[in-house]
């Protein structure tokens, strides 16, 4: 469900009329780990919800700041959007710290508590799974990054004369064109387009051997799009992998090790991040 449907009246609360926004789902959670944290809404407390044998995250919060309309302008609107997307994450995080958990999506609400305990019991069996799947791992996160730059010069970048002269007519009577600057620049530009692809061709190797090797020290894999640079505001190196493996604690220092030996091997940037709650790998839970 979602934040349309969040216009339960809940007596006794500062606004009156509530809806119950849910964090994750867990197994077990520590009431004190909860303690402090503000949420999305001031004025209510983030605090657990028994729903058979789990236990939802929750907090309730004003309806009429949380309805369809009002979220459509949060979207709309980065710094609000970033606020609530930290103060989602910091109660997910907290809440891992007692045992597996479960993220749900930004913006899971329902019409009061008994409205998210039926859903959440409705679909135990399948966070069941979810928890065991996860538990004792976490996500990292890995993008490479190859430089942008080459030692070939563009062909529309400082011309040379002899790329500029002009190609000599045919002589009279017909006959085929001399060897000269024409056919010169025509294979200069050939020899520059078969260098880029040579450079695509080496990017997706070292970005397929980079994965492969990772994902065997992973539990799962997942490959996202790229980012260009236009996107990361980066132009002096391409993005060649973003990548998230779900990893057991276990293998947390070889993965590390992996990286590092990989940085040396390949010559490219590779960034790890984490660990984090495996929000990559619960599905739609």
């Amino acid at each position: 469900m979602r934040s349309s449907e969040a216009l339960a009246e809940q007596p006794g609360t500062p606004d009156g009329a509530t809806a119950t926004y849910v964090f994750a789902v867990c197994r077990r959670l520590d009431p004190a780990v909860l303690s402090g944290l503000a949420g999305l809404a001031e004025g209510f407390p983030v605090r657990g919800l028994r729903c058979g044998p789990l236990t939802a995250v929750v907090q309730h919060v004003p309806a009429a700041e949380f309805s369809e309309d009002a979220w459509q302008q949060r979207l709309s609107d980065r710094a609000e959007l970033e606020r609530c997307a930290r103060a989602h994450h910091e109660v997910v995080t907290a809440a891992a710290v007692c045992g597996p958990t479960a993220p749900l999506a930004l913006a899971t609400l329902y019409r009061g508590d008994e409205r998210a305990r039926q859903a959440l019991e409705a679909d135990a069996d399948r966070f069941t799974a979810v928890l065991a799947r996860i538990e004792d791992h976490a996500e990292w996160g890995v993008k490479v990054y190859l430089p942008t730059s080459s030692p070939t010069a563009s062909p529309t970048s400082s011309p040379t004369p002899a790329a500029t002269a002009p190609v000599p007519p045919l002589p009279h009577g017909g006959g085929r064109a001399p060897h000269g600057a024409g056919r010169a620049y025509l294979e200069r530009k050939r020899g520059l387009q078969q260098a880029r692809e040579d450079r695509h061709d080496r990017a997706l190797r070292t970005a397929e051997d980079i994965d492969a090797a990772l994902s065997r020290l992973a539990t799962a894999a997942r490959r996202l799009r790229p980012h260009s640079p236009e996107m990361t505001g980066e132009k002096h190196r391409l993005q060649i992998l973003n990548a998230t493996y779900l990893v057991t604690s276990v293998c947390e220092q070889r993965l590390r090790d992996a990286v590092a030996g990989l940085r040396h091997r390949t010559g490219a940037e590779v960034e790890l991040s984490g660990p984090w709650v495996p929000y990559s790998f619960v599905g739609e839970a």
